[in-house]
């Protein structure tokens, strides 16, 4: 017999999977693993891919997925490794971070509630109850448009974390509500659908409390304010959805009078349609850069380049060309900043990336339309 080349009766040495971890024969048609490993909580897999580089993670995703992990193809020496991260999960427990911000936000949006409806909350700390359903206004649009993105973050097996309220006291008493995403994104869809959730809870909830809040008496300034030469006025721009409301309804804005303003509750609304427009700005990790990389793919990014551009340009002409203050128009400037960065971060990438169905194209194109309405050149104007 002739002699036989040794290598043709090499075996390649047993590699037991880890017990958590998915079975070795849903990996190896994907990914040759000759050595595991168990680092803290993660699994680690060393191996060679069967497949391109960039196909592994789209291969294996779901895989890992249903064994309660998120994965990351990666390379350690020149070694080509799977980490799998166990996705988080609730342990049941009250979520006390969340439950504490809420609790300051409530408090914070008292506190500025109350200047709207005249209350001195230093003088009288004890009548800023009286602000409720600015608070309850104020909430229930953020809440809602954060609850869109959290339901279907879950429908979508997307870990999520419930919203975080940010106290802070400014005019509004917040500065608005964020959940985190704990996972990627698994393709276009749930990028999409994750994505344009939130504008339009959250949108309804905010023609639900313009229409109340226009619906019930406007607020009066004190004699002493009106007659104050050096009082402070704040003017409000109206987006276009607000007066189509007012108009719909036949409820007047009071524009005119000095003394006479809308009912606090309308002020939620108007929070509900600026929150709107800035979040379906089209870049990063706003709602619009999810909603802009779903459709448009990787052409999310050159678009978005341009935004912080547009942004400093708006702010240049009601400057320069409009004459409007600096205080008016400085949000515009420091938005333009905030784009920048987002957009060099960059958007959200889904691992299987492929296009849209019509359907969700024509409804991204119908919210984008609809923050269009929620726009306003001038969302702030201090008058001395």
């Amino acid at each position: 017999m002739d002699d036989a080349d040794p290598s043709e009766f090499r075996v390649s040495p047993r590699v037991d999977a880890p017990e958590d971890g998915p079975p070795l024969e849903r990996i190896e048609p994907v990914f040759t693993v000759y050595e595991t490993r168990t680092e803290d909580d993660r699994l680690v897999y060393y191996g060679d891919p069967l497949v391109p580089p960039e196909q592994v993670t789209p291969e294996l995703w779901s895989v890992f997925q249903e064994a309660g992990y998120e994965l990351q193809f990666t390379t350690r020496h020149g070694e080509f490794v799977l980490v799998a991260k166990p996705t988080s999960e609730s342990d049941g427990g009250l979520p006390w971070t969340n439950v504490i911000l809420l609790f300051l936000t409530v408090l914070s949006t008292l506190f500025a509630g109350s200047l709207w409806y005249h209350i001195d909350p230093f003088a009288n700390p004890t009548e800023m109850w009286r602000a409720w359903p600015f608070s309850v206004a104020i909430l229930g649009v953020l809440g809602v448009h954060e609850m869109g993105h959290y339901v279907t973050s879950r429908y979508h097996d997307v870990d999520a974390s419930l919203p975080y309220f940010i106290p802070v006291p400014t005019l509004i008493g917040t500065m608005g509500a964020v959940i985190k995403m704990n996972d990627r994104m698994p393709d276009r869809k749930a990028l999409f659908d994750i994505g344009v959730a939130g504008p339009l809870a959250g949108l309804v909830a905010t023609v639900v409390v313009t229409v109340v809040g226009l619906h019930l008496p406007p607020v009066t300034a004190p004699e002493s304010v009106v007659q104050d030469p050096n009082a402070i006025q704040i003017q409000l721009g109206y987006p276009p959805l607000l007066e189509m409301l007012a108009a719909a309804f036949d409820q007047p804005l009071y524009r005119d009078d000095p003394a006479t303003a809308v009912n606090p509750v309308v002020i939620g609304g108007w929070v509900g349609m600026f929150v709107t427009f800035l979040n379906l700005i089209p870049v990063g990790q706003l709602d619009g850069g999810h909603i802009l990389r779903a459709m448009a793919g990787s052409y999310q990014e050159t678009i978005a380049a341009l935004v912080p551009g547009v942004l400093f340009g708006l702010a240049a002409y009601l400057y320069y060309v409009s004459g409007h203050s600096i205080n008016s128009v400085l949000i515009w400037g420091v938005w333009g900043v905030f784009t920048a960065i987002l957009a060099t971060v960059g958007p959200a990438k889904p691992i299987h990336d492929e296009s849209l169905g019509v359907g969700r194209f024509l409804l991204g194109i119908l919210t984008f339309a609809l923050g269009v309405l929620c726009f306003m050149a001038v969302p702030i104007a201090i008058v001395e």
